[in-house]
């Protein structure tokens, strides 16, 4: 909510590091300890979810998905809609001028007819092109928030293989050890009946002296 409200600053200016910690000065306010970057990051990764049900045909699926996904498309929505009054209103402004400028005289030139269309033509181009750089912004921070995404997903991946060797290595030795425990077992049971059977032939040969004594 607090970035939804804050949106068209962010999209006015590139260095958003102050409405970050803005947002999160607010969420500490409320009892939430964020710093502006985990803000950004969470930020980021919403929007990348976002895209990616963006691909969901069904609307219920989309929400079931992603909770959040019906907020983040106001969010998303209310921009389209300021970014197209923005552009209406700057091309109205422009034409408004140009009117302006030639209100009130009788005849127009050739050349000053030719020159009014190449103004006009270049200030739709240049309409279309920060329109264009408005779009290449969004794209760099999807691509930023996927960059963000995978980053993530590598680092729980190799924290789950270190797990998975960590206990590997931990079965390893308990193998180890149940071993050493087992052949230390046998060497005892081996011992014992070499004791015995040497106990029970020493007492054979004492019976067997004995009878040739009598």
């Amino acid at each position: 909510m607090m970035r939804a409200e804050l949106d068209p600053s962010f999209m006015e200016t590139k260095r958003n590091k102050q409405l970050w910690e803005f947002i999160s000065t607010r969420l500490k306010e409320k009892g939430y300890n964020r710093s502006a970057e985990q803000c950004k990051c969470k930020w980021k990764n919403l929007v990348t979810r976002y895209k990616g049900c963006e691909m969901v045909e069904e609307e219920a699926k989309r929400q079931q998905q992603f909770p959040f996904y019906n907020d983040l498309q106001a969010i998303f929505s209310a921009r389209k809609q300021t970014t197209s009054k923005k552009l209406c209103s700057d091309e109205e402004e422009d034409k408004g001028r140009y009117r302006g400028k030639e209100k009130g005289k009788k005849g127009v030139s050739i050349s000053g007819s030719t020159s009014e269309s190449i103004n006009d033509g270049n200030d739709i181009k240049e309409i279309l092109k920060c329109f264009m750089r408005q779009q290449l912004e969004m794209e760099i921070q999807w691509r930023e928030a996927l960059e963000v995404r995978e980053n993530e997903r590598r680092l729980k991946e190799m924290e789950w293989r270190r797990t998975m060797e960590a206990l590997e290595n931990e079965r390893v030795m308990m193998d180890i050890r149940w071993r050493e425990k087992e052949e230390q077992r046998r060497i005892r049971e081996e011992a014992r009946s070499e004791r015995i059977d040497a106990l029970v032939t020493t007492l054979l040969n004492k019976l067997t002296r004995d009878d040739h004594m009598k």
